[in-house]
C-alpha cells in the first residue's frame, strides 16, 4: 500500500528533523490499526537496513485507564532497537527526544522462545531468565501527542529509549502481582504504581505480546528485553530533569536529560 511507505517516511523524517507531523488518523481517516502495524512494520525495516538490531519488544497501553483514554480494549506493542538503549544512571541528550515521557516498568529477559497463539502467564515465567526494573522513555512523532490509537502503532507505539537498572532477580522469587514502584523526577515522588496495574499481572501483558505477535509470524527470542508496561502513568520530561524509579525487590534505575 503505497500510504504505508509514506506515512513510515513521514515520521522517520519528523524523528529525524525533530518537528512533530500531523496525525495519520487526521491525514486518513480510514487509517485502521492493520494498516498501523504495516507502517510499524515499514519503519522497522527502514531502520534494520540502516544497520539497527531488533534486541527486544515493547507493550503499550496496558492500563484500563490508557486504553479508556484512547477508546481502546487491548494494548499495542512496538519493537526495541539497540540503539534506544541508554545506560543507568547516564545521561540522554535532549537533541534526542522531541516531547518525552518518562514511565516505570518490570523489564523481562528472557531464556526460550515464546510464540503464540496460546501463551500462557505461566509460560511466560517458565520462559523468563531474569526480570530488571527499567524506565521507558515515550516520545511521539506526531505533534502534541493529539493520538489515537492507530498514530502510535505506527509510531512504534511511541517509543524512543529505556534504561536498565537493578540486578537480575529470578522471576519466581518475587510477587509481581503486589510488587510496589516509585518514580521520582528531581528527588521527589510523582508517582507510584504496583504490578496489578498491567492487565493483573506483568506476564499477562508478555503473553498477550506473544499471542499478538503469532497473527504476524513473529516469536518472542530468548535474549530478547520485554518491556511489559507502565506500571504508573507517564510522566513529562523537560530538559535537566533526572528521573529515577525504584521497583521493590529489584531495585532501582535512573536517567538524566541534558539540559
Amino acid at each position: 500500500m503505497e500510504s504505508t511507505v509514506l506515512f513510515a517516511n513521514q515520521l522517520l523524517q519528523a524523528e529525524k528533523e525533530r518537528v512533530g507531523i500531523a496525525a495519520l488518523t487526521e491525514q486518513n481517516p480510514t487509517f485502521t490499526t492493520q494498516d498501523a502495524y504495516a507502517v510499524q512494520l515499514e519503519l522497522i525495516k527502514h531502520k534494520l537496513a540502516q544497520g539497527q538490531t531488533i534486541v527486544g519488544k515493547k507493550i503499550g497501553l496496558t492500563s484500563l485507564a490508557m486504553q479508556q483514554l484512547l477508546g481502546v480494549d487491548e494494548p499495542d506493542y512496538g519493537h526495541l532497537l539497540d540503539e534506544m538503549v541508554v545506560g543507568n544512571g547516564t545521561e540522554l541528550s535532549f537533541d534526542r527526544v522531541m516531547q518525552p515521557r518518562v514511565e516505570a516498568e518490570i523489564a523481562f529477559v528472557l531464556k526460550e522462545d515464546l510464540k503464540g497463539p496460546n501463551v500462557t502467564a505461566l509460560d511466560v515465567l517458565q520462559a523468563t531468565d531474569y526480570i530488571l526494573p527499567s524506565i521507558e522513555i515515550v516520545d511521539s512523532r506526531v505533534k502534541d501527542w493529539k493520538i489515537k490509537l492507530q498514530d502510535t502503532i505506527a509510531d512504534n507505539a511511541s517509543s524512543s529509549h529505556y534504561v536498565l537498572g537493578g540486578k537480575p532477580v529470578r522471576v519466581d522469587s518475587v510477587d509481581l502481582e503486589q510488587i510496589g514502584m516509585v518514580l521520582s523526577k528531581n528527588g521527589e515522588i510523582v508517582n507510584t504504581g504496583v504490578g496489578a496495574a498491567v492487565m493483573g499481572h506483568p506476564a499477562n501483558c508478555v503473553a498477550w505480546l506473544a499471542n499478538k505477535l503469532s497473527e504476524f509470524d513473529i516469536p518472542l527470542k530468548a535474549g530478547e528485553v520485554i518491556l511489559s508496561g507502565a506500571l504508573s502513568a507517564a510522566v513529562e520530561a523537560k530538559p535537566g530533569d533526572i528521573f529515577s524509579a525504584r521497583i521493590a525487590r529489584l531495585g532501582e534505575v535512573s536517567v538524566r536529560f541534558s539540559s
